[in-house]
């Protein structure tokens, strides 16, 4: 009779390794119960994208999840709806205060859903690897988490076209690594914090389409790669710090649509701005001429203000205008003629107090 000891003994070896191996190379339990209980809060059918979400590997296979190669630990959740097969999905739900047991997380995406709703669960403030949160395009209420601020590896914050109300917490300032920031689309208000200037990485701050108030900060100034800033229709008021104009980097400043008064700092006019907006506010006074070859703009719109007097004969001396809109003011005298008024339409000039000449009527 054969012994068959050592071959039973070699086969329960090679059993007790493939499961080791198994175990170590998937992601642990913890991870994959937390993504259950996220699967469970969610529910889309349209492409069935959780079907993919079965067995005991969360690492593998599983749609919109990746794992850190070393850990093993689920470090991105990337869920948008807008990149399924060309069209837009649609899921309804709430996201899982089960999120927060995900502690290597490093990048979180669930936007462009339309129908998630419910609140930002506070918890996730305690997920201290967090590089990327977007939630963007949903239609989440409640408020930003007050200790935000906590994030200090946080890079990319995307709650924007929500329905979030509420101020947006003090802690922001904090965030010392965010490059993009964009809340636009919601019902947030209060003032902008004072301190956003220490902000210093900060190239995007897009905060439009809210219910802001308050004074414009100075501070934005400071924030040397601060590319562009969008606080238009909002009900900020005062007047537009001078310092703007001074910024290295600022191509893009929208502050039309609010209740801004003052003068126009001429500074904004020689500036790196190339799309300055300030339609739609109470500014007054004239309009800087101070216009030269530093002055390009593909878009500068000053209507729906309370500007007086003649436009600058310096603005033939910019060295680029696209687009100029000088419509609804109090402004008077002759157009004047050549580059960029040759190719500009009456809608750019009218209701204001005596302009003339074309492209409206001759003086």
């Amino acid at each position: 009779m054969t012994d068959t000891t050592p071959l039973l003994y070699y086969y329960f070896t090679v059993l007790i390794l493939f499961s080791v191996t198994s175990t170590v190379n998937s992601c642990p339990p913890s991870d994959r119960a937390a993504l259950l209980s996220i699967k469970s809060s969610l529910h889309e059918q349209q492409f069935g994208i959780f079907k993919s979400w079965t067995g005991n590997d969360c690492c593998h296979d599983w749609y919109g999840v990746s794992c850190d190669q070393e850990t093993k630990r689920v470090a991105d959740i990337n869920l948008r709806g807008e990149l399924l097969a060309g069209k837009s999905g649609h899921m309804t739900g709430t996201i899982s205060p089960s999120i927060c047991d995900l502690e290597r997380l490093s990048s979180l995406t669930i936007a462009d859903w339309k129908g998630i709703s419910g609140q930002i669960p506070a918890c996730i403030t305690n997920l201290p690897f967090l590089r990327i949160i977007d939630f963007i395009g949903n239609n989440l209420t409640g408020t930003i988490p007050r200790d935000i601020g906590r994030l200090k590896r946080l890079t990319v914050l995307n709650f924007g076209d929500n329905r979030l109300h509420g101020q947006i917490p003090g802690s922001i300032v904090n965030l010392t690594s965010l490059m993009h920031l964009d809340l636009r689309g919601n019902m947030i208000s209060g003032n902008v914090p004072r301190y956003f200037g220490r902000l210093q990485m900060l190239s995007r701050a897009l905060l439009s389409r809210n219910l802001l108030s308050g004074p414009v900060p100075s501070s934005f100034s400071s924030i040397y790669r601060l590319a562009d800033l969008d606080l238009s229709l909002n009900k900020l008021s005062g007047g537009i710090p001078s310092s703007f104009g001074k910024m290295a980097v600022l191509a893009t400043l929208n502050l039309d649509g609010n209740n801004i008064s003052g003068t126009i700092p001429a500074s904004l006019l020689t500036s790196s701005i190339i799309n300055l907006n300030l339609s739609g506010n109470s500014i007054e006074g004239t309009i800087p001429d101070v216009f030269g070859p530093r002055s390009y703009f593909t878009a500068l719109d000053l209507s729906h203000n309370k500007l007086k007097g003649r436009i600058p004969s310096s603005i033939l001396q910019a060295s680029y205008i696209g687009h100029l809109d000088l419509s609804y003011n109090h402004l008077c005298g002759r157009i004047p003629s050549g580059s960029p008024f040759d190719h500009l339409e009456a809608s750019s000039f009218v209701n204001n107090a005596c302009l003339c000449g074309k492209p409206l009527k001759s003086c």
